[in-house]
C-alpha cells in the first residue's frame, strides 16, 4: 500500500472510543509506527485507549505543538520517503482544523505525498448540524480578538455578513472566557440575531441551545467555564 500521511481524529472528551471512531481507524493506527502529535503524553494515552496491546515505546513521536520548532516539520515526513506511513494526532477532534497539523499537511501536499483524512468527530461541523442555522454557507473564524474594542468591532462585522449573506458565523474561545464572551455577545449583537452555544459535544455534559439574543439576555448559561464550546450566530 502506498505510504500516506493519515489524519487521525481523537475523541472530544471523556467519550468511549467506540462511540465516535470507526473500527477502520484502529486498523490504520496499528499499522503506523511514526506519529506527528500536538502533545506526546496525551497522544500516548489516546493510542493506549485505541488498543492496550500497542507497544508505545516502540513508536516514534514528533512534536508539533506550540513550543515545537516548525523548521523541523518537513524532516518529520522523511519516513514517507522510506515507505512508512505517518499519523497526525491532535489534542482533540480532527487534525489540521484550527490546529498546527495544518502546517504539516501543507508541507506534505507541496511535496506530493498522499494525505488521507480519517472519519471522526469535528466539533465545528457537529455544532453546525445541531444549531438550526444555515449549513449551506458558513465561516469558521477561530478565536476572536482579545481587545474589547476590536472584539466588538469584529462581532459587528461578522453580524453584518451573517445578515447580508445569510452566512452562519462560527468561533471558539478559551473555556475559562466562555462566560465573558457570552456577555459580550448579548451586549453587542442585535436582539433578533440567533445565537447557538454548543458545549461539551459528544460528552455526557453535552449542551446545545439556539435562541435569539433577546431570549439569551434573560437566560443563564450552565457552568461551561471549563468546557470547550463552539459559538455560532446567524
Amino acid at each position: 500500500m502506498t505510504p500516506a500521511l493519515y489524519l487521525i481524529p481523537v475523541e472530544l472528551g471523556d467519550t468511549p472510543h467506540s462511540h465516535v471512531l470507526p473500527d477502520y481507524n484502529r486498523e490504520v493506527i496499528l499499522s503506523i509506527h511514526h506519529f506527528i502529535v500536538e502533545e506526546v503524553r496525551s497522544a500516548r494515552r489516546f493510542l493506549r485507549r485505541v488498543d492496550k496491546s500497542i507497544d508505545i515505546d516502540a513508536l516514534q513521536f514528533y512534536p508539533m505543538g506550540k513550543h515545537a520548532d516548525a523548521a523541523l516539520f518537513q524532516s518529520y515526513l522523511a519516513p514517507l520517503d522510506q515507505g512508512h506511513s505517518i499519523g497526525i494526532i491532535s489534542e482533540a477532534g480532527c487534525p489540521a482544523v484550527a490546529d498546527p497539523g495544518a502546517d504539516v499537511v501543507a508541507i506534505a501536499q507541496r511535496m506530493g505525498h498522499r494525505v488521507v483524512p480519517l472519519v471522526g468527530p469535528s466539533s465545528i461541523i457537529m455544532a453546525l448540524m445541531a444549531s438550526g442555522l444555515n449549513g449551506q454557507s458558513f465561516a469558521f473564524n477561530g478565536y476572536l480578538p482579545i481587545d474589547p474594542a476590536q472584539r466588538q468591532h469584529t462581532l459587528s462585522r461578522l453580524e453584518t455578513r451573517a445578515l447580508q449573506e445569510h452566512q452562519t458565523q462560527l468561533f471558539i474561545e478559551t473555556p475559562y472566557r466562555n462566560q465573558k464572551l457570552f456577555e459580550t455577545l448579548c451586549r453587542t449583537l442585535r436582539p433578533t440575531t440567533r445565537l447557538c452555544i454548543a458545549a461539551g459535544i459528544t460528552t455526557v455534559n453535552e449542551w446545545i441551545s439556539t435562541r435569539t439574543i433577546a431570549q439569551w439576555r434573560h437566560s443563564q448559561l450552565p457552568q461551561i467555564d471549563k468546557t470547550p464550546a463552539i459559538f455560532l450566530f446567524g
